[in-house]
Protein backbone atom coordinates (compact mmCIF):
# COMPACT_ATOMS: atom_id res chain seq x y z
CA UNK A 1 0.00 0.00 0.00
CA UNK A 2 1.56 3.31 -1.01
CA UNK A 3 1.87 6.25 1.33
CA UNK A 4 -0.74 9.02 0.87
CA UNK A 5 0.21 12.14 -1.00
CA UNK A 6 1.42 15.11 1.00
CA UNK A 7 -0.71 18.24 0.82
CA UNK A 8 -0.88 21.93 1.64
CA UNK A 9 -0.15 23.50 4.98
CA UNK A 10 -2.53 22.33 7.66
CA UNK A 11 -4.30 24.56 10.16
CA UNK A 12 -4.77 24.07 13.88
CA UNK A 13 -7.78 21.84 14.45
CA UNK A 14 -7.56 20.03 11.10
CA UNK A 15 -8.27 16.30 11.03
CA UNK A 16 -5.37 14.62 9.21
CA UNK A 17 -3.48 11.39 8.87
CA UNK A 18 -0.09 11.49 10.60
CA UNK A 19 2.81 9.07 10.33
CA UNK A 20 3.81 7.40 13.60
CA UNK A 21 7.45 8.33 14.44
CA UNK A 22 9.94 5.54 13.72
CA UNK A 23 7.59 3.51 11.50
CA UNK A 24 5.57 3.60 8.26
CA UNK A 25 2.24 3.44 10.09
CA UNK A 26 -0.28 6.24 9.49
CA UNK A 27 -3.09 7.11 11.91
CA UNK A 28 -5.88 9.63 12.21
CA UNK A 29 -4.81 12.68 14.25
CA UNK A 30 -5.69 16.29 15.01
CA UNK A 31 -3.35 19.25 14.45
CA UNK A 32 -2.64 21.12 17.71
CA UNK A 33 0.12 23.46 16.63
CA UNK A 34 1.95 24.55 13.47
CA UNK A 35 5.30 26.31 13.75
CA UNK A 36 8.18 26.54 11.27
CA UNK A 37 7.02 23.54 9.28
CA UNK A 38 6.74 21.34 12.40
CA UNK A 39 3.35 20.09 13.53
CA UNK A 40 2.23 19.02 16.98
CA UNK A 41 -0.54 16.44 16.52
CA UNK A 42 -2.65 14.36 18.89
CA UNK A 43 -3.40 10.82 17.74
CA UNK A 44 -6.83 9.36 18.40
CA UNK A 45 -5.51 7.28 21.32
CA UNK A 46 -4.25 10.41 23.07
CA UNK A 47 -0.50 10.47 22.36
CA UNK A 48 0.93 13.80 21.19
CA UNK A 49 3.98 14.08 18.93
CA UNK A 50 5.80 16.81 16.98
CA UNK A 51 6.49 15.76 13.38
CA UNK A 52 7.47 17.36 10.08
CA UNK A 53 5.09 18.42 7.30
CA UNK A 54 6.08 15.52 5.05
CA UNK A 55 4.70 13.10 7.64
CA UNK A 56 1.18 14.59 7.49
CA UNK A 57 -1.46 13.86 4.88
CA UNK A 58 -4.84 15.50 4.38
CA UNK A 59 -7.92 13.32 4.79
CA UNK A 60 -8.91 14.05 1.17
CA UNK A 61 -5.66 12.50 -0.12
CA UNK A 62 -6.43 9.28 1.68
CA UNK A 63 -10.01 9.29 0.40
CA UNK A 64 -8.80 9.37 -3.22
CA UNK A 65 -6.21 6.62 -2.72
CA UNK A 66 -8.75 4.53 -0.82
CA UNK A 67 -11.21 4.70 -3.73
CA UNK A 68 -8.60 3.71 -6.29
CA UNK A 69 -7.56 0.75 -4.21
CA UNK A 70 -11.12 -0.42 -3.69
CA UNK A 71 -11.63 -0.91 -7.45
CA UNK A 72 -8.76 -3.38 -7.63
CA UNK A 73 -9.87 -5.54 -4.76
CA UNK A 74 -11.57 -8.89 -5.18
CA UNK A 75 -15.37 -8.91 -5.13
CA UNK A 76 -15.29 -11.96 -2.93
CA UNK A 77 -14.32 -9.96 0.20
CA UNK A 78 -16.10 -10.86 3.40
CA UNK A 79 -19.22 -8.78 4.22
CA UNK A 80 -17.97 -8.61 7.80
CA UNK A 81 -15.30 -6.10 6.69
CA UNK A 82 -16.83 -2.63 6.48
CA UNK A 83 -15.69 -0.22 3.82
CA UNK A 84 -15.18 3.53 3.86
CA UNK A 85 -17.01 3.90 0.52
CA UNK A 86 -19.97 6.21 0.06
CA UNK A 87 -23.49 5.12 1.16
CA UNK A 88 -24.52 4.40 -2.42
CA UNK A 89 -21.52 2.15 -2.87
CA UNK A 90 -22.31 0.34 0.35
CA UNK A 91 -25.83 -0.31 -0.86
CA UNK A 92 -24.52 -1.69 -4.12
CA UNK A 93 -22.25 -4.14 -2.34
CA UNK A 94 -24.83 -5.30 0.18
CA UNK A 95 -26.42 -8.66 -0.61
CA UNK A 96 -30.14 -8.73 -1.31
CA UNK A 97 -32.45 -10.61 1.06
CA UNK A 98 -33.27 -13.13 -1.66
CA UNK A 99 -29.67 -14.14 -2.17
CA UNK A 100 -27.34 -14.89 0.69
CA UNK A 101 -23.69 -14.08 0.20
CA UNK A 102 -21.28 -16.99 -0.31
CA UNK A 103 -18.94 -17.16 2.65
CA UNK A 104 -16.52 -19.93 3.53
CA UNK A 105 -14.34 -20.37 6.58
CA UNK A 106 -11.33 -19.61 4.40
CA UNK A 107 -12.72 -16.26 3.24
CA UNK A 108 -13.66 -15.33 6.79
CA UNK A 109 -10.14 -16.14 7.96
CA UNK A 110 -8.68 -14.08 5.13
CA UNK A 111 -10.92 -11.16 6.04
CA UNK A 112 -9.83 -11.28 9.66
CA UNK A 113 -6.19 -11.34 8.63
CA UNK A 114 -6.60 -8.29 6.44
CA UNK A 115 -8.52 -6.41 9.10
CA UNK A 116 -5.94 -7.17 11.76
CA UNK A 117 -3.09 -6.17 9.50
CA UNK A 118 -3.77 -2.48 10.00
CA UNK A 119 -4.54 -1.46 13.58
CA UNK A 120 -6.57 1.66 14.26
CA UNK A 121 -4.22 2.72 17.03
CA UNK A 122 -0.42 2.42 17.32
CA UNK A 123 0.85 -0.88 18.67
CA UNK A 124 4.04 -1.34 20.69
CA UNK A 125 5.89 -3.19 17.94
CA UNK A 126 9.12 -2.37 16.23
CA UNK A 127 9.22 -0.33 13.04
CA UNK A 128 10.45 -3.40 11.16
CA UNK A 129 7.30 -5.38 11.99
CA UNK A 130 5.11 -2.34 11.40
CA UNK A 131 6.44 -1.91 7.86
CA UNK A 132 5.38 -5.45 7.02
CA UNK A 133 1.82 -4.63 8.03
CA UNK A 134 1.06 -1.35 6.26
CA UNK A 135 2.57 1.58 4.43
CA UNK A 136 -0.37 3.94 4.64
CA UNK A 137 -3.45 4.88 6.64
CA UNK A 138 -6.40 2.56 6.64
CA UNK A 139 -9.28 2.79 9.05
CA UNK A 140 -10.75 -0.44 10.40
CA UNK A 141 -13.66 -0.99 12.70
CA UNK A 142 -12.44 -2.81 15.81
CA UNK A 143 -14.06 -6.14 16.62
CA UNK A 144 -13.07 -8.66 19.27
CA UNK A 145 -12.31 -11.36 16.69
CA UNK A 146 -9.94 -9.06 14.80
CA UNK A 147 -7.56 -8.38 17.69
CA UNK A 148 -3.92 -9.15 16.90
CA UNK A 149 -2.34 -12.17 18.52
CA UNK A 150 0.47 -11.21 20.86
CA UNK A 151 4.05 -11.46 19.67
CA UNK A 152 6.08 -14.20 21.41
CA UNK A 153 8.63 -11.53 22.38
CA UNK A 154 5.94 -9.51 24.13
CA UNK A 155 3.34 -11.64 25.89
CA UNK A 156 -0.03 -10.05 26.40
CA UNK A 157 -1.46 -9.48 29.82
CA UNK A 158 -5.04 -10.47 30.40
CA UNK A 159 -7.10 -7.65 31.83
CA UNK A 160 -10.58 -7.33 33.29
CA UNK A 161 -13.39 -5.68 31.44
CA UNK A 162 -12.47 -2.05 30.86
CA UNK A 163 -13.88 0.53 33.20
CA UNK A 164 -14.84 3.98 32.02
CA UNK A 165 -12.06 6.52 32.55
CA UNK A 166 -12.63 8.75 35.53
CA UNK A 167 -12.97 12.41 34.60
CA UNK A 168 -10.58 14.93 36.13
CA UNK A 169 -12.39 16.50 39.06
CA UNK A 170 -11.18 18.44 42.08
CA UNK A 171 -10.26 16.02 44.83
CA UNK A 172 -12.04 16.44 48.14
CA UNK A 173 -9.92 17.99 50.87
CA UNK A 174 -9.04 14.63 52.42
CA UNK A 175 -5.32 14.15 51.81
CA UNK A 176 -2.96 14.99 54.66
CA UNK A 177 -5.91 14.96 57.05
CA UNK A 178 -7.86 17.71 55.30
CA UNK A 179 -7.72 21.36 56.46
CA UNK A 180 -6.84 20.37 60.04
CA UNK A 181 -3.95 18.18 58.93
CA UNK A 182 -2.79 20.84 56.48
CA UNK A 183 -2.75 23.44 59.27
CA UNK A 184 -0.54 21.28 61.48
CA UNK A 185 1.77 20.56 58.54
CA UNK A 186 2.15 24.28 57.88
CA UNK A 187 3.10 24.89 61.51
CA UNK A 188 5.06 21.76 62.41
CA UNK A 189 7.26 21.30 59.35
CA UNK A 190 9.08 24.65 59.71
CA UNK A 191 9.42 23.91 63.44
CA UNK A 192 10.99 20.54 62.54
CA UNK A 193 13.65 22.25 60.43
CA UNK A 194 14.56 24.49 63.38
CA UNK A 195 14.52 21.69 65.98
CA UNK A 196 16.67 19.24 63.97
CA UNK A 197 19.27 21.91 63.25
CA UNK A 198 19.30 23.19 66.84
CA UNK A 199 19.69 19.66 68.26
CA UNK A 200 22.69 18.98 66.01
CA UNK A 201 25.39 21.59 66.69
CA UNK A 202 29.15 21.69 67.17
CA UNK A 203 28.73 21.05 70.91
CA UNK A 204 26.51 17.97 70.60
CA UNK A 205 24.29 16.12 68.18
CA UNK A 206 21.77 14.07 70.13
CA UNK A 207 18.04 13.61 70.52
CA UNK A 208 18.11 15.41 73.88
CA UNK A 209 15.95 18.50 74.32
CA UNK A 210 18.06 21.31 72.88
CA UNK A 211 18.87 24.67 74.40
CA UNK A 212 16.81 26.97 72.20
CA UNK A 213 18.44 30.36 71.41
CA UNK A 214 16.45 33.21 72.92
CA UNK A 215 17.80 36.26 71.07
CA UNK A 216 15.99 37.50 67.98
CA UNK A 217 19.37 38.08 66.31
CA UNK A 218 19.91 34.32 66.35
CA UNK A 219 17.08 33.98 63.82
CA UNK A 220 17.07 37.23 61.80
CA UNK A 221 19.98 38.94 60.09
CA UNK A 222 20.02 41.39 57.18
CA UNK A 223 23.10 39.76 55.67
CA UNK A 224 21.34 36.39 55.63
CA UNK A 225 18.36 38.02 53.89
CA UNK A 226 20.62 39.49 51.21
CA UNK A 227 22.34 36.13 50.68
CA UNK A 228 19.02 34.29 50.38
CA UNK A 229 17.36 36.78 48.03
CA UNK A 230 20.53 37.24 46.00
CA UNK A 231 20.84 33.50 45.48
CA UNK A 232 17.19 33.20 44.38
CA UNK A 233 17.48 36.07 41.88
CA UNK A 234 20.76 34.66 40.55
CA UNK A 235 19.06 31.33 39.83
CA UNK A 236 16.13 33.09 38.13
CA UNK A 237 18.56 34.88 35.81
CA UNK A 238 20.28 31.60 34.93
CA UNK A 239 16.92 29.90 34.32
CA UNK A 240 15.68 32.48 31.79
CA UNK A 241 18.91 32.57 29.76
CA UNK A 242 18.19 31.45 26.16
CA UNK A 243 20.46 28.40 26.44
CA UNK A 244 19.52 24.76 26.75
CA UNK A 245 16.83 22.84 24.92
CA UNK A 246 13.11 23.55 25.10
CA UNK A 247 10.94 20.47 25.68
CA UNK A 248 7.21 19.79 25.88
CA UNK A 249 5.58 18.65 29.10
CA UNK A 250 2.87 16.04 29.43
CA UNK A 251 -0.71 16.96 28.44
CA UNK A 252 -2.52 18.02 31.60
CA UNK A 253 -6.29 18.38 32.02
CA UNK A 254 -6.90 18.44 28.28
CA UNK A 255 -4.65 21.46 27.68
CA UNK A 256 -1.89 21.71 25.12
CA UNK A 257 1.55 20.74 26.33
CA UNK A 258 3.47 23.50 28.06
CA UNK A 259 7.00 24.31 26.97
CA UNK A 260 9.93 24.19 29.41
CA UNK A 261 13.52 25.35 28.99
CA UNK A 262 15.89 22.77 30.46
CA UNK A 263 19.23 24.39 31.34
CA UNK A 264 19.49 23.26 34.97
CA UNK A 265 22.81 21.45 34.50
CA UNK A 266 24.31 24.60 32.98
CA UNK A 267 22.98 26.59 35.97
CA UNK A 268 24.65 24.12 38.34
CA UNK A 269 28.03 24.42 36.62
CA UNK A 270 27.84 28.23 36.49
CA UNK A 271 26.87 28.35 40.18
CA UNK A 272 29.81 26.18 41.25
CA UNK A 273 32.23 28.21 39.14
CA UNK A 274 30.83 31.41 40.65
CA UNK A 275 31.47 30.07 44.17
CA UNK A 276 35.03 29.15 43.30
CA UNK A 277 35.76 32.49 41.63
CA UNK A 278 34.15 34.36 44.52
CA UNK A 279 36.42 32.70 47.05
CA UNK A 280 39.63 32.65 45.00
CA UNK A 281 39.56 36.10 43.41
CA UNK A 282 37.17 38.17 45.50
CA UNK A 283 38.03 36.62 48.87
CA UNK A 284 34.39 35.84 49.68
CA UNK A 285 34.17 34.16 53.09
CA UNK A 286 32.13 31.02 52.36
CA UNK A 287 32.14 30.07 56.04
CA UNK A 288 29.49 32.80 56.51
CA UNK A 289 26.92 30.19 55.45
CA UNK A 290 27.83 28.06 58.47
CA UNK A 291 28.00 31.09 60.79
CA UNK A 292 24.54 32.40 59.79
CA UNK A 293 22.93 28.97 59.57
CA UNK A 294 19.76 29.62 61.60
CA UNK A 295 19.32 33.08 60.06
CA UNK A 296 19.46 31.58 56.56
CA UNK A 297 16.87 29.00 57.59
CA UNK A 298 14.55 31.79 58.75
CA UNK A 299 15.06 33.66 55.47
CA UNK A 300 14.13 30.55 53.44
CA UNK A 301 11.02 29.82 55.52
CA UNK A 302 9.73 33.39 55.44
CA UNK A 303 10.35 33.61 51.70
CA UNK A 304 8.44 30.32 51.19
CA UNK A 305 5.45 31.68 53.11
CA UNK A 306 5.42 34.96 51.15
CA UNK A 307 5.76 33.24 47.77
CA UNK A 308 3.02 30.75 48.66
CA UNK A 309 0.67 33.59 49.67
CA UNK A 310 1.34 35.46 46.43
CA UNK A 311 0.66 32.33 44.39
CA UNK A 312 -2.51 31.56 46.35
CA UNK A 313 -3.89 35.10 45.82
CA UNK A 314 -2.96 34.99 42.16
CA UNK A 315 -4.76 31.65 41.76
CA UNK A 316 -8.03 33.22 42.94
CA UNK A 317 -8.40 34.72 39.47
CA UNK A 318 -7.08 31.70 37.55
CA UNK A 319 -9.30 29.92 35.05
CA UNK A 320 -10.94 26.67 36.27
CA UNK A 321 -8.92 24.49 33.89
CA UNK A 322 -5.70 26.00 35.32
CA UNK A 323 -6.45 24.82 38.86
CA UNK A 324 -4.83 21.74 40.36
CA UNK A 325 -6.72 18.48 40.76
CA UNK A 326 -6.68 18.96 44.53
CA UNK A 327 -8.14 22.48 44.56
CA UNK A 328 -11.00 22.23 47.09
CA UNK A 329 -12.07 25.76 47.92
CA UNK A 330 -10.86 25.57 51.53
CA UNK A 331 -8.33 28.39 52.12
CA UNK A 332 -5.99 26.52 54.50
CA UNK A 333 -6.02 23.28 52.52
CA UNK A 334 -5.52 25.00 49.16
CA UNK A 335 -2.73 27.19 50.57
CA UNK A 336 -0.98 23.97 51.61
CA UNK A 337 -1.68 21.91 48.46
CA UNK A 338 -1.62 24.78 45.97
CA UNK A 339 -4.57 25.97 43.89
CA UNK A 340 -2.89 26.56 40.54
CA UNK A 341 -1.28 23.64 38.74
CA UNK A 342 1.29 25.52 36.64
CA UNK A 343 1.62 29.15 37.81
CA UNK A 344 3.54 31.10 35.19
CA UNK A 345 4.74 34.57 34.28
CA UNK A 346 5.00 34.36 30.52
CA UNK A 347 7.02 31.22 29.83
CA UNK A 348 8.62 31.22 33.31
CA UNK A 349 7.11 28.33 35.27
CA UNK A 350 7.41 28.84 39.05
CA UNK A 351 6.89 25.21 40.02
CA UNK A 352 9.32 23.80 37.48
CA UNK A 353 11.93 26.39 38.53
CA UNK A 354 11.64 25.82 42.26
CA UNK A 355 11.62 22.02 41.98
CA UNK A 356 15.24 21.81 40.81
CA UNK A 357 16.95 25.19 40.95
CA UNK A 358 17.29 27.39 44.07
CA UNK A 359 16.91 24.62 46.65
CA UNK A 360 18.63 21.72 44.90
CA UNK A 361 21.56 23.74 43.56
CA UNK A 362 21.59 25.60 46.88
CA UNK A 363 22.03 22.28 48.68
CA UNK A 364 25.18 21.56 46.65
CA UNK A 365 26.42 25.13 47.17
CA UNK A 366 26.03 24.72 50.95
CA UNK A 367 28.06 21.50 50.82
CA UNK A 368 30.80 23.27 48.87
CA UNK A 369 30.87 25.97 51.55
CA UNK A 370 31.31 23.26 54.20
CA UNK A 371 34.16 21.72 52.21
CA UNK A 372 35.86 25.10 51.86
CA UNK A 373 35.53 25.70 55.61
CA UNK A 374 36.93 22.23 56.42
CA UNK A 375 39.87 22.88 54.13
CA UNK A 376 40.73 26.13 55.90
CA UNK A 377 40.00 25.00 59.46
CA UNK A 378 42.15 23.18 62.02
CA UNK A 379 39.91 20.10 61.97
CA UNK A 380 42.32 18.33 59.66
CA UNK A 381 42.35 17.66 55.94
CA UNK A 382 41.48 15.59 54.10
CA UNK A 383 38.19 14.69 55.77
CA UNK A 384 37.45 11.63 53.61
CA UNK A 385 33.90 10.90 54.87
CA UNK A 386 32.94 14.56 54.27
CA UNK A 387 34.43 14.51 50.78
CA UNK A 388 32.65 11.23 50.01
CA UNK A 389 29.19 12.39 51.15
CA UNK A 390 29.52 15.73 49.34
CA UNK A 391 30.55 13.81 46.22
CA UNK A 392 27.56 11.45 46.51
CA UNK A 393 25.15 14.36 46.86
CA UNK A 394 26.76 16.31 44.02
CA UNK A 395 26.31 13.27 41.76
CA UNK A 396 22.67 12.98 42.83
CA UNK A 397 21.90 16.63 42.07
CA UNK A 398 23.94 16.73 38.87
CA UNK A 399 22.10 13.64 37.60
CA UNK A 400 18.73 15.24 38.38
CA UNK A 401 19.66 18.39 36.48
CA UNK A 402 21.27 16.51 33.60
CA UNK A 403 17.99 14.58 33.21
CA UNK A 404 15.92 17.66 34.04
CA UNK A 405 13.17 16.95 31.52
CA UNK A 406 12.43 13.66 33.31
CA UNK A 407 10.76 15.64 36.10
CA UNK A 408 8.03 16.63 33.63
CA UNK A 409 6.54 13.13 33.95
CA UNK A 410 6.53 13.10 37.77
CA UNK A 411 3.60 13.37 40.14
CA UNK A 412 4.76 16.80 41.38
CA UNK A 413 4.51 18.41 37.94
CA UNK A 414 1.48 16.55 36.56
CA UNK A 415 -0.77 16.37 39.63
CA UNK A 416 0.33 18.59 42.52
CA UNK A 417 -0.58 22.25 42.74
CA UNK A 418 2.19 24.66 43.64
CA UNK A 419 1.43 25.67 47.21
CA UNK A 420 3.23 25.81 50.53
CA UNK A 421 3.86 22.05 50.55
CA UNK A 422 6.11 22.12 47.47
CA UNK A 423 7.32 25.69 47.91
CA UNK A 424 8.57 25.15 51.47
CA UNK A 425 9.92 21.71 50.60
CA UNK A 426 11.90 23.02 47.64
CA UNK A 427 13.30 26.20 49.21
CA UNK A 428 13.74 25.36 52.91
CA UNK A 429 13.37 21.65 53.70
CA UNK A 430 15.73 20.32 51.00
CA UNK A 431 18.76 22.62 51.38
CA UNK A 432 18.69 22.86 55.20
CA UNK A 433 17.90 19.24 56.12
CA UNK A 434 19.44 17.27 53.26
CA UNK A 435 22.79 18.91 54.07
CA UNK A 436 22.64 17.57 57.65
CA UNK A 437 25.18 14.78 57.06
CA UNK A 438 27.87 17.09 55.56
CA UNK A 439 27.36 19.60 58.38
CA UNK A 440 27.64 16.81 60.96
CA UNK A 441 30.90 15.60 59.36
CA UNK A 442 32.24 19.17 59.34
CA UNK A 443 31.47 19.67 63.04
CA UNK A 444 32.17 16.06 64.11
CA UNK A 445 34.87 14.59 61.79
CA UNK A 446 34.84 10.79 61.51
CA UNK A 447 37.68 8.39 60.80
CA UNK A 448 36.71 5.29 58.82
CA UNK A 449 38.90 2.52 57.34
CA UNK A 450 39.27 2.30 53.58
CA UNK A 451 37.23 -0.90 53.33
CA UNK A 452 34.26 0.74 55.08
CA UNK A 453 34.41 3.73 52.74
CA UNK A 454 34.63 1.39 49.74
CA UNK A 455 31.58 -0.60 50.91
CA UNK A 456 29.59 2.62 51.32
CA UNK A 457 30.65 3.81 47.86
CA UNK A 458 29.49 0.48 46.37
CA UNK A 459 26.14 0.75 48.17
CA UNK A 460 25.63 4.26 46.84
CA UNK A 461 26.43 3.13 43.29
CA UNK A 462 23.93 0.24 43.50
CA UNK A 463 21.22 2.60 44.70
CA UNK A 464 22.08 5.12 42.00
CA UNK A 465 21.89 2.50 39.23
CA UNK A 466 18.44 1.38 40.42
CA UNK A 467 17.26 4.97 40.81
CA UNK A 468 18.51 6.23 37.45
CA UNK A 469 17.66 3.09 35.49
CA UNK A 470 14.06 2.94 36.70
CA UNK A 471 13.46 6.67 36.32
CA UNK A 472 14.84 6.68 32.77
CA UNK A 473 12.68 3.69 31.87
CA UNK A 474 9.58 5.37 33.30
CA UNK A 475 10.29 8.67 31.57
CA UNK A 476 10.78 7.02 28.16
CA UNK A 477 7.62 4.96 28.57
CA UNK A 478 5.47 7.93 29.58
CA UNK A 479 6.75 10.06 26.71
CA UNK A 480 6.23 7.33 24.10
CA UNK A 481 5.09 3.85 25.16
CA UNK A 482 5.67 2.68 21.57
CA UNK A 483 9.37 3.58 21.55
CA UNK A 484 11.29 0.72 19.83
CA UNK A 485 13.90 0.94 22.62
CA UNK A 486 11.22 -0.38 24.99
CA UNK A 487 10.15 -3.25 22.74
CA UNK A 488 11.62 -5.83 25.13
CA UNK A 489 9.40 -4.65 27.98
CA UNK A 490 5.96 -6.04 28.73
CA UNK A 491 3.08 -3.71 29.50
CA UNK A 492 -0.63 -4.02 30.05
CA UNK A 493 -3.43 -1.83 28.67
CA UNK A 494 -5.82 0.15 30.84
CA UNK A 495 -9.27 1.65 30.52
CA UNK A 496 -7.72 5.08 29.80
CA UNK A 497 -7.00 5.57 26.07
CA UNK A 498 -3.29 5.69 25.34
CA UNK A 499 -2.28 4.64 28.87
CA UNK A 500 -0.42 1.42 29.57
CA UNK A 501 1.31 0.12 32.72
CA UNK A 502 4.77 -1.44 32.74
CA UNK A 503 4.95 -4.89 34.30
CA UNK A 504 8.52 -5.89 33.47
CA UNK A 505 12.05 -4.52 33.67
CA UNK A 506 12.69 -2.45 36.77
CA UNK A 507 8.94 -1.91 37.10
CA UNK A 508 8.30 -5.62 37.29
CA UNK A 509 10.32 -5.91 40.52
CA UNK A 510 8.06 -3.53 42.45
CA UNK A 511 5.67 -0.66 41.78
CA UNK A 512 8.19 2.02 42.79
CA UNK A 513 11.75 0.84 42.07
CA UNK A 514 12.90 4.47 41.91
CA UNK A 515 11.86 4.83 45.57
CA UNK A 516 13.93 1.75 46.42
CA UNK A 517 17.00 3.27 44.76
CA UNK A 518 16.41 6.57 46.57
CA UNK A 519 16.30 4.83 49.96
CA UNK A 520 19.55 2.95 49.32
CA UNK A 521 21.22 6.21 48.29
CA UNK A 522 19.99 7.96 51.45
CA UNK A 523 21.40 5.19 53.63
CA UNK A 524 24.78 5.51 51.90
CA UNK A 525 24.82 9.23 52.76
CA UNK A 526 24.33 8.52 56.46
CA UNK A 527 26.65 5.56 57.05
CA UNK A 528 29.90 7.63 56.83
CA UNK A 529 28.62 9.57 59.88
CA UNK A 530 29.11 6.48 62.06
CA UNK A 531 26.73 5.38 64.79
CA UNK A 532 27.45 7.82 67.61
CA UNK A 533 24.29 9.80 66.80
CA UNK A 534 20.91 8.93 65.30
CA UNK A 535 20.29 12.42 63.86
CA UNK A 536 22.42 11.96 60.71
CA UNK A 537 20.04 9.11 59.86
CA UNK A 538 17.09 11.48 59.87
CA UNK A 539 17.10 11.64 56.06
CA UNK A 540 16.65 7.91 55.25
CA UNK A 541 14.14 7.48 58.11
CA UNK A 542 12.07 10.49 57.08
CA UNK A 543 12.39 9.61 53.40
CA UNK A 544 11.06 6.09 53.97
CA UNK A 545 7.97 7.52 55.70
CA UNK A 546 7.54 10.10 52.93
CA UNK A 547 7.83 7.55 50.13
CA UNK A 548 5.45 5.09 51.77
CA UNK A 549 2.90 7.89 52.14
CA UNK A 550 3.46 8.99 48.55
CA UNK A 551 3.04 5.40 47.34
CA UNK A 552 -0.27 5.23 49.21
CA UNK A 553 -1.43 8.48 47.58
CA UNK A 554 -0.36 7.22 44.19
CA UNK A 555 -2.20 3.94 44.75
CA UNK A 556 -5.40 5.78 45.67
CA UNK A 557 -5.24 8.00 42.58
CA UNK A 558 -4.46 5.11 40.24
CA UNK A 559 -7.22 2.96 41.72
CA UNK A 560 -9.69 5.76 41.07
CA UNK A 561 -8.32 6.32 37.57
CA UNK A 562 -7.92 2.74 36.35
CA UNK A 563 -10.50 0.90 38.43
CA UNK A 564 -10.37 -2.90 38.09
CA UNK A 565 -7.32 -2.62 35.84
CA UNK A 566 -5.30 -1.30 38.77
CA UNK A 567 -6.35 -4.29 40.90
CA UNK A 568 -5.14 -6.60 38.17
CA UNK A 569 -1.87 -4.65 37.93
CA UNK A 570 -1.34 -5.01 41.69
CA UNK A 571 -1.83 -8.76 41.37
CA UNK A 572 0.87 -8.83 38.70
CA UNK A 573 3.35 -6.49 40.49
CA UNK A 574 2.81 -7.45 44.13
CA UNK A 575 5.44 -5.45 46.02
CA UNK A 576 5.22 -1.70 46.56
CA UNK A 577 8.82 -0.59 47.23
CA UNK A 578 11.00 -3.41 48.57
CA UNK A 579 10.74 -6.72 46.63
CA UNK A 580 9.65 -9.68 48.78
CA UNK A 581 9.35 -7.40 51.83
CA UNK A 582 6.88 -4.55 51.17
Amino acid sequence: MSSPQKSRLHDVGDEVYAKWPGSNLWFRAKVLNNKDGRYTVRYMEGTEETISQKHISAMSNFTRSSRSRSRSRSRGRSPGRKSKASPSRKAKQSPSPARKPRSSSKSRSSSKTRAAATPSTPTRQSARLAEKQTNGPEEVEKKPEMERKPSPARPAVATPVADKPVADKPVADSEFGGPVGAFFCIVLLPATVYVINIMCTEKSCTLAIPSIPKKLSNYFDSKAVMIGLGWFVFQVVLAVLPVGKVVSGQPVKGLQRLQYRCNGFIALMVSLVALGVGQAYFKVDLSTVHTLWLQLITTAIVFSVVLSLVLYIRARSAKPNALAFAASGNAIYDFWMGRELNPRIGSFDWKFFCELRPGLIGWVAINMCFLAEAYGSKSGWPNYPLIMVCGFQLLYVADALWSEEAILTTMDIIHEGFGFMLCFGDLAWVPFLYSLQPRFLLEHPQSLPWWALSAVALLNMIGFLIFRGSNSQKNMFRKNPYDPALAHLESMPTNVPGKRLLVSGWWGLCRHPNYLGDLIIGLAWSLPCGFSSLLPYFYPIYFFILLVHRAMRDDAMCRKKYGAHWDHYCERVKYVIIPYVY
